[in-house]
């Protein structure tokens, strides 16, 4: 509002002014303009930007690029592979690392799905890199020829400390072979280890610790029997977590349960139960078998079914009879 009074007043203002003034006002504008023009003609040349013949080329180039660009806008060449296509190729990459473009293309040959090697290497997502097992993989590969050994201690009533050696296959799981010893000298065990390896039944690898009771010269001795040991590093149960699982079930499902009296007592205990661990015990990492795979089968017409107790009634095993 205050604008619009204020331009009424400058045109009423405007329109009571003499002829005079309008004619020195007009003059003074025309003088300032002619002083402005001689001023820009004397400094024409700073206002002109040089460039260079170079540049010239270069601006027409990139406006030809430009132009077509906007004229080959529609879509040329192949057309693009389908996401399922794309998503097969990238699971067929990580399933198999050591398989390259070629080796990949005809796998998708196979199905029906004809794609370049040049597609394959573009969506395989990720640089080809040479295979490197994980230490699962490994282990699993060569868990036919490893076993596992392992110390650990029983306090009897008289507060007198048994060990316990065990010897444990990698491959099934099986307890290989369980002895209770007072002293577990480096000739003690070795013994042991000679009667779980009867008619060369020796494993090719042997994991154990670095426990002196195995004596300075047992990895010579188990050369000899073509055994090669593998010895766990300092600290880090993890890396025989085999036996050290036993370990634990042993207790766990048996001796945590019963009053130790004296060395036999534990030798009886650990021998029934190997039997029962064996053949009867069903393991998770065998999908729910047990170590060694049964023989017996139900008799025909069997329909009732019987519980035997282990180790005075702690487990049971159940089988149908006639």
């Amino acid at each position: 509002m205050l604008e619009l009074l204020s331009f009424l007043i400058a045109v009423a203002r405007a329109a009571l002014r003499s002829r005079r003034d309008l004619l020195v006002e007009n003059v003074l504008l025309r003088h300032q303009l002619a002083v402005l023009a001689r001023r820009l003609s004397r400094d024409w040349r700073r206002h002109l930007v040089v460039v260079r013949p170079a540049t010239v080329v270069g601006w027409h180039r990139r406006g030809w690029r430009l132009f077509w660009w906007w004229r080959s806008r529609c879509p040329l060449g192949r057309p693009r592979l389908s996401a399922e296509v794309r998503e097969l190729i990238a699971t067929i990459a990580r399933a198999n690392p050591s398989w390259g473009a070629e080796r990949i293309r005809g796998e998708l040959l196979k199905l029906g799905v004809a794609v370049s090697n040049r597609s394959i290497r573009r969506y395989r997502r990720g640089p080809h890199r040479p295979p490197r097992p994980p230490w699962r993989t490994c282990l699993r590969n060569h868990a036919a020829a490893i076993w596992a050994a392992d110390l650990f201690t029983v306090q009897t009533l008289t507060s007198k400390t048994r060990y316990v050696v065990l010897f444990i296959s990698h491959s099934r799981r099986e307890l290989v072979h369980l002895a209770v010893t007072a002293h577990p000298t480096a000739a003690g065990i070795w013994r042991q280890l000679i009667e779980a390896t009867p008619w060369s039944r020796q494993p090719r690898y042997l994991v154990r610790d670095r426990d002196r009771a195995y004596g300075g010269d047992f990895v010579s001795r188990a050369k000899r029997l073509g055994i090669t040991g593998l010895l766990t590093p300092i600290r880090a149960p993890r890396a025989n977590a085999i036996a050290e699982r036993v370990v634990r079930t042993l207790r766990n499902e048996c001796l945590d349960h019963v009053v130790v009296v004296n060395e036999a007592h534990p030798r009886a205990l650990l021998g029934e139960f190997l039997a029962y661990y064996n053949a009867e015990r069903p393991h998770r990492a065998m999908q729910l078998e047990p170590p060694v795979p049964p023989t017996r089968s139900a008799a025909p017409g069997a329909n009732r079914i019987r519980a035997q107790p282990v180790l005075g009634g702690l487990h049971h095993v159940y089988e149908r009879v006639a």
